[in-house]
């Protein structure tokens, strides 16, 4: 089992920035890439960002491109999502997600399927 604690979520003006965080343990394997999805209210969960485990493959939604930015501490099991200019279409909950296995340098998907592990979310809300 592996267990994924997001952190980093609040209430910001539009236009402010955050930083999301997600640890991951328990049963990690040697190499894993990780997801960022969002829910809305009403709406289905969607992708946002990815990364693989060298950091040098990275997908993102058209939606954030540009905007906001992947990173991760793999000595720390940890990965980032750094969230600029945010718009109040951004508001959702967010989440992380992992996928064990897989070549250093695969450029992680966009889909949820393809993931095994999910965090229990964390509330991002952007006031206009």
């Amino acid at each position: 089992q592996v267990q994924l604690v997001e952190s980093g979520g609040g209430l910001v003006q539009a236009g402010g920035s955050l930083r999301l965080s997600c640890a991951a343990s328990g049963r990690t394997k040697s190499t894993y890439a990780m997801g960022w999805f969002r829910q809305a209210p009403g709406k289905e969960r969607e992708f946002v960002a990815a990364i693989s485990w060298s950091g040098g493959s990275q997908r993102s939604a058209d939606s954030v491109k540009g905007r906001f930015t992947c990173s991760r501490d793999n000595a720390k099991n940890t990965v980032y999502l750094q969230m600029n200019n945010l718009k109040p279409e951004d508001t959702a909950v967010y989440y992380c997600a992992y996928r064990g296995r897989v070549d250093l340098f695969a450029v992680p998907s966009d889909m949820r399927t393809w993931y095994n592990y999910w965090g229990q979310g964390t509330q991002v809300t952007v006031s206009s």
